[in-house]
């Protein structure tokens, strides 16, 4: 059975790129005001045709962490705003999982030319763990990810472009790589960036509001939680709020970097505590949901071959080849590729695979996590809606 044989065989679904894609969102939103012609390795009005998006003098993109389509859909009693605006699904890329979402969201390329390939990724000078969300143990944001930020592109020709979120995120790692360009305006609570929202969309040009609250929760107590749906309670509100305030130019565009499943009770392994699955591995990057095993030269067929014995049905495990045969990154690059693993392993249902030697049990105890390919965590929301 040949890898994507397997990878269906687990109801895994996966990225359409270059199709109904997160990567689609900001070419669309670009070329719905007319400056689709700063994005040059993408079909901008293509984009936006698929996506449905209408012209406009002002987008507001909006992404909702951790909102996939199947939980908003589950609670949809609970969001009515959001849920009169559904206009269709998509998908994130792989890993589904916050750094190479808002990478593929911010340049229109997949991990694979990125390099943003999980939460944790292979430093490639140094043979060490970085992580992608803090960018502790990563080099500088530009030389790790140096495809033109899509941000920065319409900001340089022209184009007011304006992002809203917390204020320590304007000198993150990850928002230089991925979300680099125009005007950055910092505001802590959904209300205060929603208030920015209304304000600037007065104006011709594209803003981008992040909102990470839900995502928060789910990772704490569960997407099924109380404290989830109170969360999207909360964002339905205010992205109402926002839509009655927007001019009849301008068009609100609300998606998700990824969507959720909850772990507790499921199948769990631990690296640390299983020889044969430490066995010739040198490094474990990724995340419980999507691993990136870099291991000894030579060794990477035995790896994935012992490794699929140990998850059985509960996973799968792919030679970096075989990753690259059926596009789960995109396109490869030679510069992303020391951080993709020679062995990449995608987790079924709700299990799980840990690294206690490297993991806080705070990391291990989380209920809500994401990153792997089933259309729980692959499938997210496009959300449509024009000001009057």
């Amino acid at each position: 059975m040949g890898p994507a044989e397997r990878l269906a065989a687990l109801g895994f679904v996966l990225p359409d790129y270059g199709g109904k894609e997160l990567g689609a969102v900001l070419p669309a939103a670009l070329a719905a005001i007319g400056a689709g012609h700063v994005v040059t390795e993408r079909d901008a009005e293509a984009d936006r045709v698929r996506l449905g998006i209408p012209e406009a003098k002002h987008v507001v993109v909006v992404i909702i962490d951790g909102l996939g389509h199947y939980q908003l859909d589950a609670r949809k009693g609970h969001a009515p705003f959001l849920r009169s605006i559904v206009s269709d699904t998509m998908t994130a890329g792989y890993p589904s999982t916050t750094a190479a979402s808002l990478s593929l969201f911010g340049t229109g390329h997949g991990a694979g030319h990125t390099g943003m390939t999980g939460y944790t990724a292979r430093n490639e000078r140094t043979g060490e763990l970085a992580n992608l969300i803090s960018w502790e143990g990563a080099f500088p944001a530009e030389e790790w990810q140096p495809m033109p930020s899509l941000l920065e592109e319409a900001s340089h020709g022209g184009f007011r472009v304006t992002t809203m979120g917390k204020g320590s995120f304007a000198g993150s790692g990850l928002t230089h790589a991925a979300l680099r360009g125009g005007t950055f305006v910092g505001a802590e609570r959904l209300s205060d960036r929603i208030d920015v929202a209304l304000r600037v969309a007065r104006q011709p040009g594209v803003s981008y509001c992040y909102w990470g609250e839900i995502d928060a929760a789910g990772h704490r107590y569960g997407w099924q939680s109380e404290e989830w749906v109170a969360a999207l309670e909360d964002a339905d509100r205010e992205f109402k709020r926002l839509a009655a305030g927007l001019g009849k130019d301008t068009v609100m565009v609300i998606t998700a970097d990824h969507g959720m499943v909850d772990v507790t009770g499921a199948p769990r392994w631990d690296v640390g505590s299983e020889p044969d699955l430490a066995r010739d591995v040198n490094l474990v990057a990724g995340e419980p949901r999507a691993l990136h095993l870099h291991v000894r030269e030579g060794s990477a067929d035995a790896v994935a071959e012992r490794w699929q014995g140990a998850l059985g049905e509960y996973g799968a495990v792919l030679t970096q080849a075989e990753a690259e045969e059926v596009g789960l990154f995109g396109p490869i690059s030679d510069r992303a590729r020391p951080r993709i693993g020679d062995v990449v392993v995608a987790m079924a249902g709700g299990s799980t695979v840990v690294d206690s030697r490297i993991q806080s049990a705070r990391s291990m105890a989380l209920v809500g996590v994401h990153g792997s390919l089933t259309p729980e965590e692959l499938t997210i929301p496009l959300l449509l809606a024009q000001g009057r």
